[in-house]
């Protein structure tokens, strides 16, 4: 993903505005912490604290904070500066470790069929909606399909989606088979030329396993039409439902084999560590975040323009 100084400058102004309410409740309480004061190691230990109330989660906030401690015992530390550098270089660290997948740029196949999952409230439909957009605004053709069945609202949403942001919807009736509104998804958008095919999935059913159950079908029915499809499965989660994610992250993984997250609500919590702690967990790269309420929000998601971000001083 290629993004010019001046588009690069106006997402780190996004992200300062959409990170605000993290920067307030971690990097402003290490600012009146450290102050002017050199570090001590009670003052370590406090700052692992806020880590962990972040939503870094113990295991990363321990693994952020043993350079700081070597450092002290190394007397290295002596000024909130030197804090602050260390805790972004680390996780910046953990940000750039993840997997990306093939770009979608540079994908022969068309059209190029994103799979879109998520619970009920994450913001999946809404965030389809976003993403197309983002693609049509580029020059794309994009075919959307309701495959969330089971629930009339989550078609209807999709079709109000589709007519704001001119993509063609294919969807069912409520309670229609999913699989079959797939099928005739990927035989619309083929018989188009669309570019891209974007697919909404349910978020729930009646139990666990049989949500999966229910995707992994859908895979098939994507694959038996177009073999190597489909090329991306993205997981969107709310992201101020903190560690919660990463439990949802962990089940849908393991069923279909996630290749990106999406994160969205991320200016709406104080608690955007999950954001590293996701990634160090499950080293899958977070491809976009949500920065608010309009069809623009749907922002990429660098990690250097996160981190400094994360760290600016208002």
């Amino acid at each position: 993903m290629f993004i010019n100084d001046s588009s690069r400058r106006g997402l780190f102004g996004r992200f300062v505005a959409g990170l605000a309410r993290t920067r307030q409740g971690l990097v402003g309480q290490i600012e009146r912490l450290f102050g002017s004061n050199t570090p001590s190691v009670e003052d370590l230990e406090t700052l692992e604290e806020l880590l962990i109330a972040a939503d870094f989660g113990p295991a990363l906030a321990q693994q952020l904070m043993t350079p700081l401690r070597d450092r002290l015992g190394r007397r290295d530390l002596s000024s909130l500066d030197q804090v602050e550098a260390a805790l972004k270089q680390g996780i910046l660290t953990v940000l750039n470790g993840t997997a990306h997948p093939p770009s979608s740029e540079n994908h022969q196949t068309r059209p190029k069929i994103l799979l879109f999952l998520g619970i009920n409230g994450s913001g999946k439909t809404t965030t389809i909606g976003k993403f197309a957009n983002r693609l049509i605004n580029e020059g794309g053709l994009v075919v959307l399909a309701g495959a969330d069945t089971f629930r009339a609202a989550a078609i209807e949403q999709l079709q109000l989606w589709g007519r704001r942001v001119g993509a063609d919807v294919i969807c069912h009736q409520a309670g229609a088979d999913p699989s079959a509104v797939v099928f005739d998804a990927v035989q619309a958008a083929c018989s188009r030329g669309a570019s891209h095919l974007l697919i909404d999935t349910a978020g729930r059913l009646h139990t666990k396993r049989n949500l999966m159950e229910e995707l992994k079908k859908i895979q098939r029915v994507v694959s038996r039409q177009i073999p190597d499809a489909p090329h991306e499965r993205i997981l969107v989660l709310d992201g101020t439902s903190g560690l919660n994610a990463l439990v949802q992250a962990r089940h849908f993984h393991e069923a279909v084999g996630l290749t990106g997250l999406i994160l969205t609500k991320l200016d709406g919590t104080a608690k955007g560590g999950v954001v590293v702690a996701i990634a160090d967990q499950l080293k899958l790269p977070i491809t976009y975040v949500g920065l608010g309420e309009g069809v623009d929000d749907l922002q990429p998601f660098v990690p250097e323009t996160f981190t400094d971000a994360l760290f600016a001083r208002s």
